[in-house]
C-alpha cells in the first residue's frame, strides 16, 4: 500500500519512519477519506506494543504517516531464521500482540492484516504491531485492488477470504495463525495459488499443532484451535479473553481451562416428544427406500460411482472458484484515463469529466496573472498521459478569478509568518528565500522583491497573483572554529580567515615539553559553532633551543703576516699576527703565532643569537652575530 523511508526529525532530533501512500490509491476519493480517518484514529492509540504514530498529513498530493522507527527484526524474519520457536517464547509474543489488539479494538480500530511481517521484535525483545490504520481503510473501501485481494491470504480469516464482514474476531483468527506458525514452523494452510489458500481457510480444518509438534502443551494447542474456528461465534469474543488464556497457559500448560463452544454442542438437553410417530416412521421408510435404490445402483456400477464422486468434486471446486472470483471482482470500478481540465470553464470541465463517468468539484478560487476569469488553473489529481483513475472519482479544480491590481504591503521588518499571511491576504503568491544577516534578527524579513529580482516598495501597484520573493534573515551566520593546534602562526591566521573568523592577537609561551614555533592553545575550542567574524586569540610556543654552530675564521685575511728569515736555517718563513676570538665574551680562539694554518674552525653550542668578536693584538677588528634560529655557521674574513 505504501513506500516507507527512514527520515530525520529536525525539530526533535530523532530518526522516524515516514510512510507514503502509493500513487494508485491517491486517486480514489473514498479510499483517501477513509485513510485519513483511520490513520488519525491510529495516531490516537498509545500502547507499548503498538508502533507509535507521530503525525498524519498531505503534501503535494502525497499522503503520509510519520511513525516511530523501530530497531529490530520482523517476526517473519525470526521464524525463517530459527524455524520452530519455543512455545513459551511464542506465547509471550502472542500475549504482547493480544494486548496491542485489546487496546486497538477498544478504540474501534480493527487491524485486518495481522501477520508475522507486521510484527517487529525489538532488540530488547518487545513485540511491536505496525500498519494500523491503512489496513482498515483498505478493507472498508473494497476487498480488491487491481484484481488482487488486499492483505496476506495465509493469515486471512474465513470471513475475510469470502469478502464478508470482518471485526475484532477476524484479528484474533489471524493471531491464532501467527501463533500456529511460531510453534510449528509452518502456516496451517498453503497451496500454489492465493485463491486455493483462501478456499482452505473457508472449507478445511487445520491439522492440530500438537499433531505436528507433540511437545506443545495441550492448553496452547487448545488456544490456537479456538482462535482459528471457522465460525466467528466459536472463537474468543475479544482479545481480553484470549490474553487471559495465554497467561494461564504459562502457569498451567496442560490445564483444561480453554472453553470451547464445540464441547457444548452435544450436552444433555430436554427435548419435547410431541410429534406423530407414524408420520416420522413413514418418512424414514420412504427416505431409506430411495437411498437403498441409489446404493444398489452404484453397487452394480462401481465405475460410475467413482466417476460421480469426481464429477461432484469438480462441480464443488468450480462453484467455489466462481464464487471467490465474483467476490473478488464484483463491484470493482473501471479504470479511465484522467482528462486534462486546465484552461476549461467549470461547465466545460463537467461535460468533459461526465464522458468518463467522473465528477468535478471546485476546491478554491484565486487570482491568476495569465488564466482568464472562470477558467481552471489547476486540478487534483493532476493530468498525466497514460494515467488512469477509478470511475466515480472526484477531480478537484482551482478556478481563476482573473487578474487584480493590488498595492504591495510592507513585509520588511515582519516575522516570516506575519509576512506570509499579509501577502497572501493581499492576493499575492509568496516565495521564501533565506539568507544570513549580520544586522537583522533571525526570522525577520530583510527585503521584498518581485519574481524577476526587482525590489518592490510599499504601496507599489502590482497584479494580484504576482509572486513576491521575501528574504528571511537566518541571523548571523554560524561557522565552525577550526583546529589550529600544531600550525605555525601564519598557517593559523590563514585558517582563521578561511573559516570566516578574525585573528585578534598572538600570545607567547615557553614550554620545552611541546613543539616549538607552533600554536599550542586557542581562545575558542575547535569544533565550536560561533558567529561569523568572531575574534580568536592564539598562543604560540617559542623558546630558545640549544644548537651546535661553527665559526670559521680566516686568520690570514684578518691578521695579516710578515716574511722573516729563520736564523738557524736561514730559510724564509711566514709569521702571522697574534689573533684572539671570543663568543659572548668567552675566548674560543687564541693564536699568538700561527705558522702552519691560515684558517681556524671551532664548534660552539648556543641558542638564540650570540656575539662574536675578533681581536688583533688586543685591538677589536670584527664584531659578528650568529643566530641559531636561522643559521648554524658563520665565516669571518
Amino acid at each position: 500500500m505504501a513506500t516507507v523511508y527512514k527520515a530525520k526529525d529536525l525539530v526533535l532530533n530523532r530518526f522516524v519512519a515516514v510512510k507514503f501512500l502509493r500513487d494508485e490509491f491517491t486517486t480514489d476519493e473514498e479510499f483517501v477519506k477513509r485513510f485519513n480517518i483511520e490513520a488519525q484514529a491510529a495516531a490516537s492509540i498509545t500502547h507499548p506494543n503498538i508502533v507509535s504514530v507521530y503525525d498524519v498529513g498531505k503534501e503535494d498530493n502525497l499522503y503520509y504517516i510519520v511513525m516511530e522507527l523501530v530497531k529490530g527484526k520482523t517476526l517473519k524474519e525470526i521464524i525463517v531464521e530459527d524455524g520452530v520457536l519455543g512455545w513459551k517464547w511464542s506465547v509471550k509474543v502472542a500475549m504482547q500482540i493480544a494486548a496491542a489488539l485489546e487496546t486497538a479494538h477498544k478504540n474501534n480500530i480493527i487491524h485486518r492484516d495481522i501477520k508475522p511481517h507486521n510484527i517487529i521484535i525489538t532488540e530488547e525483545g518487545v513485540a511491536k504491531v505496525t500498519d494500523f490504520g491503512i489496513a482498515k481503510a483498505v478493507s472498508n473501501s473494497t476487498i480488491t485492488a487491481f484484481g488482487t485481494t488486499i492483505g496476506s491470504v495465509h493469515y486471512f480469516s474465513p470471513e475475510h477470504a469470502r469478502g464478508g464482514y470482518t471485526d475484532a474476531k477476524s484479528d484474533l483468527y489471524s493471531l491464532g495463525v501467527v501463533l500456529y506458525e511460531m510453534v510449528t514452523g509452518r502456516v496451517p494452510f498453503d497451496s500454489d495459488t492465493p485463491v486455493s489458500v483462501a478456499l482452505k481457510h473457508m472449507q478445511e480444518n487445520p491439522i492440530a499443532p500438537i499433531m505436528l509438534k507433540p511437545d506443545i502443551p495441550k492448553s496452547v494447542n487448545d488456544i490456537i484451535m479456538k482462535a482459528m474456528q471457522k465460525d466467528p461465534e466459536m472463537r474468543y469474543s475479544n482479545a481480553t479473553e484470549m490474553l487471559r488464556d495465554l497467561e494461564m497457559s504459562l502457569k498451567n500448560p496442560n490445564g483444561e481451562f480453554v472453553f470451547n463452544e464445540e464441547d457444548n454442542n452435544f450436552r444433555t438437553q430436554r427435548v419435547s416428544l410431541n410429534y406423530d410417530t407414524n408420520k416420522e416412521a413413514n418418512t424414514s421408510t420412504n427416505k431409506k427406500g430411495k437411498f437403498a435404490k441409489i446404493q444398489k445402483f452404484f453397487e452394480k456400477h462401481p465405475v460410475l460411482k467413482v466417476f460421480s464422486i469426481i464429477l461432484v468434486c469438480i462441480l464443488v471446486f468450480s462453484i467455489a472458484m466462481g464464487g471467490t472470483y465474483l467476490a473478488l471482482t464484483l463491484g470493482r470500478a473501471k479504470d479511465v484515463q484522467i482528462p486534462d481540465l486546465t484552461k476549461m470553464t467549470f461547465e466545460e470541465a463537467q461535460e468533459k469529466a461526465k464522458e468518463s463517468n467522473l465528477k468535478v468539484e471546485i476546491q478554491e478560487e484565486k487570482y491568476h496573472l495569465e488564466i482568464p476569469e472562470g477558467q481552471i488553473i489547476d486540478q487534483d489529481p493532476k493530468y498525466q498521459a497514460n494515467f488512469k483513475i477509478k470511475e466515480g472519482t472526484t477531480i478537484k479544480v482551482i478556478i481563476s478569478k482573473g487578474q487584480e491590481i493590488v498595492k504591495m504591503p510592507k513585509a520588511v521588518g515582519l516575522t516570516r509568518d506575519e509576512a506570509m499571511k499579509l501577502l497572501k491576504d493581499t492576493g499575492l503568491d509568496v516565495e521564501i528565500k533565506e539568507e544570513y544577516s549580520d544586522t537583522v534578527e533571525k526570522n525577520i524579513i530583510i527585503k521584498q522583491e518581485t519574481e524577476d529580482g526587482k525590489e518592490v516598495s510599499q504601496d507599489e501597484e502590482i497584479p494580484a497573483g504576482s509572486k513576491v520573493v521575501i528574504y528571511v534573515s537566518m541571523g548571523i551566520e554560524q561557522v565552525e572554529v577550526p583546529d589550529l593546534s600544531g600550525k605555525t602562526e601564519s598557517e593559523a591566521k590563514s585558517a582563521i580567515t578561511s573559516a570566516k573568523l578574525k585573528w585578534k592577537s598572538t600570545e607567547k609561551t615557553s614550554d620545552s615539553s611541546k613543539p616549538n614555533g607552533v600554536v599550542v592553545n586557542q581562545s575558542i575550542s575547535s569544533g565550536s559553532m560561533v558567529d561569523k567574524n568572531t575574534e580568536i586569540t592564539i598562543t604560540v610556543n617559542e623558546f630558545d633551543e640549544i644548537k651546535k654552530g661553527t665559526i670559521n675564521v680566516n686568520v690570514k685575511s684578518i691578521g695579516g703576516y710578515t716574511k722573516q728569515i729563520d736564523e738557524e736555517t736561514g730559510e724564509e718563513k711566514t709569521v702571522y699576527v697574534p689573533l684572539r676570538v671570543t663568543v659572548d665574551g668567552e675566548q674560543v680562539i687564541n693564536e699568538q703565532v700561527v705558522t702552519t694554518v691560515t684558517n681556524k674552525s671551532i664548534s660552539i653550542q648556543g641558542s638564540g643569537t650570540v656575539t662574536i668578536k675578533v681581536y688583533l693584538d688586543d685591538n677589536l677588528k670584527r664584531t659578528e652575530t650568529l643566530n641559531f634560529n636561522n643559521q648554524t655557521s658563520i665565516t669571518i674574513e
